[in-house]
């Protein structure tokens, strides 16, 4: 697990030993235990290792084969690598290292890009292959490992965090409002955007070609894609529950593999239990780890929030060895800075926890176990996908949804708040958008179950993948590597084909709820379609408390609408109502500022909002105010001409 960075000048140019060097230092986080570099004319390729398999200096890198025809610089972790190292050593291979990096060096040298097919794992990559004069980058299936590119005129450039491309003297910082507008629909970005324009996320499951000469963006080529769809026929639901047992302990194991402790969170949930449940039978007294909430202002249902009791149950029940931390509403302003500057963008969620929860592992392991992914594959989120469930086709299915996720600003109020930047964006339609996730459909959609698997692919495509970047850039901060076993490739596969009604209890019963209960908002609503992840519960019933099995979904939150209107309201206040925010030459300060009000008073429950004007804020700080210049839009470019 580690840090890359890279510049590629495509008019032949040499690239500078001093810049590369800058671009890996500021991704040194990623990789305190050693860096490296690799320069050949026009090609710079820049590292930085966090040791993980095989701690020598052996795994040192950037790689380069025998003949010198292929350089990589990797990050992440291939868990089938011993069977890949076998394989090509069968063919002849000889290796240098225990390390799976050079099993990925080799794999490309002999397979070439198809190589990406066989890897069972979370990584980013770059390779420079002589062969064709050809710089890649590969990111893997899911979107685990986070892949950046930019490319002002002949200067192509690369990073596992945009900082690292920023260092470029060739690069500019300059607010996408297209991206923007994208997040503040959606409280993320489906696209490839970033909130900077110019600087471009690899897609999951992508390889990016850039030949040298090229004077285009990279050639992009999806290997793999989510394939949620009812099976032909069916199997008997016993030998479901039995192949997903036997998967389930096969993902844990696998991603057991380290040479540095291994620990697991533990929220005191059932996916993280589960995963705990499963690796202590290999690793007696693992550490685990539990972020808990000061629940003393809290009210409503966020009182339900802390989970540390549940937590310390199972862990007596593993005999682990646990450690918890407590935040209270101070801890997200005092995080604000650091948080902002190494998520890089505000994505799906709250995440000033998960800083907190990688912060506290930190101190302890290397590598943490996380739960991510269960929800998506085994459908955590019923009570979302039942609001589309019975639709007149796609278009009436994309209509449904689209207006159930926008969880920021709605399309009546956008216009008015993006009115400073609404020229520019005005040709934007965030519908389309929604819609252009779909753009490998090739099933008719007629029965519940092909609208639930539309809502699970979906799902996966874009919660669960801003999940994951999330999860990167925040543990990754602190040097840890997060592993999710969930998203081994055989449990997926599996997942995927896996019958709706096998993982969704009550889709008969809900189905004929009156339409109208189907919109409904609050309790009422949730009570009628709270089922989920069924099968999954009645697999892991063997291994961890019914109580937790069976319990409803709990998300890792903070009881932070309660703490916006009480103890946080005067930093909110601070922010978003005094001075003059940089936020506010791309929004409208009034109608944001009547939609803050609105949760002050008890109207609404705008937490998500305020939470990602906060960050927002913080974001156009710490990137704009760092390079000594002011926030760059078109608009002011144009003023300052």
């Amino acid at each position: 697990m580690c840090g890359i960075a890279g510049i590629f000048h495509l008019n032949g140019a040499p690239a500078a030993p001093a810049v590369l060097r800058k671009m890996a230092d500021v991704l040194a986080h990623r990789g305190p235990d050693g860096e490296g570099f690799y320069v050949d004319g026009m090609v710079g390729l820049g590292h930085r290792r966090l040791a993980i398999i095989d701690l020598s200096a052996a795994g040192h890198q950037p790689m380069v084969t025998a003949d010198e025809k292929i350089a990589i610089v990797y990050n992440g972790e291939i868990y089938n690598f011993r069977e890949l190292r076998a394989e090509l050593e069968g063919l002849g291979h000889q290796f240098k290292s225990r390390t799976d990096s050079e099993v990925v060096l080799q794999a490309w040298q002999e397979w070439g890009p198809d190589c990406v097919k066989r890897f069972n794992g979370m990584f980013a990559f770059a390779i420079w292959d002589k062969r064709d004069q050809s710089l890649y980058l590969v990111r893997d299936r899911y979107g685990i490992k986070p892949l950046y590119w930019a490319r002002w005129g002949s200067t192509f450039l690369f990073g596992s965090e945009q900082k690292a491309i920023l260092q470029h003297p060739d690069a500019r910082r300059e607010v996408d409002p297209e991206a923007m507008l994208e997040y503040f629909t959606f409280q993320n970005i489906f696209t490839d955007r970033t909130l900077l324009k110019n600087v471009r996320l690899i897609p999951a499951g992508t390889i990016a070609r850039m030949p040298l000469g090229h004077d285009a963006d990279p050639e992009l080529n999806r290997y793999w894609d989510y394939d949620f769809r009812e099976p032909d026929a069916p199997a008997d639901p016993r030998e479901y529950r039995e192949e997903l047992d036997r998967l389930m302990k096969q993902a844990v194991s696998r991603q057991l593999v380290s040479d540095v402790e291994l620990g697991s969170y533990l929220s005191g949930g059932m996916d993280s239990g589960t995963l705990t449940a499963l690796a202590s039978r290999e690793l007696p007294y693992i550490k685990t780890f539990t972020c808990g909430f000061d629940l003393s202002s809290a009210s409503g249902i966020e009182m339900s929030f802390d989970e540390r009791v549940k937590a310390e149950a199972m862990s007596a029940v593993y005999k682990t060895e646990h450690y918890e931390m407590v935040l209270k509403a101070g801890d997200m302003e005092r995080a604000m800075p650091r948080l902002a500057h190494h998520l890089e963008e505000p994505r799906v969620g709250q995440s000033y926890p998960n800083y907190y929860a990688a912060q506290l592992a930190s101190k302890f392991v290397k590598v943490v176990l996380s739960g991510a992914g269960g929800d998506e594959l085994f459908g955590g989120y019923p009570w979302r996908y039942y609001r589309a469930v019975r639709c007149n086709g796609f278009e009436d299915y994309i209509d449904q949804y689209y207006k159930y996720w926008q969880r920021l600003i709605a399309n009546e109020d956008i216009k008015r708040v993006f009115s400073p930047i609404w020229s520019q964006v005005d040709q934007v339609w965030t519908r389309d958008i929604f819609r252009d996730v779909f753009q490998q459909r090739d099933i008719e959609l007629e029965r519940p179950e092909d609208f639930i698997n539309h809502s699970l692919y979906f799902e996966a495509k874009t919660f669960l993948h801003g999940l994951l970047v999330v999860e990167d850039k925040l543990s990754m901060s602190h040097g840890l590597e997060t592993r999710v076993p969930f998203l081994d490739n055989d449990l997926v596969d599996f997942a995927m084909s896996c019958p709706v009604a096998l993982k969704l209890n009550n889709l008969e019963d809900v189905v004929r709820i009156d339409e109208n209960d189907l919109r409904e908002k609050g309790h009422a609503y949730f009570e009628k379609t709270k089922d989920g992840k069924q099968i999954l519960r009645d697999v892991m019933e063997k291994y961890i408390p019914q109580d937790i099995a069976s319990a409803v979904k709990q998300g890792f939150s903070a009881p932070d609408a309660s703490w916006f209107k009480g103890e946080s309201i005067d930093f909110v206040r601070r922010v978003l109502f005094e001075g003059q925010p940089a936020l506010f030459e791309i929004l409208d300060p009034q109608p944001v500022r009547e939609l803050v009000s609105a949760h002050f008073e008890g109207q609404q429950n705008r937490r998500l909002l305020i939470w990602s004007l906060l960050n927002v804020e913080q974001w156009l700080q710490d990137v704009f105010d760092s390079s000594d210049g002011a926030l760059v839009t078109e608009s002011n470019l144009r003023t300052n001409a």
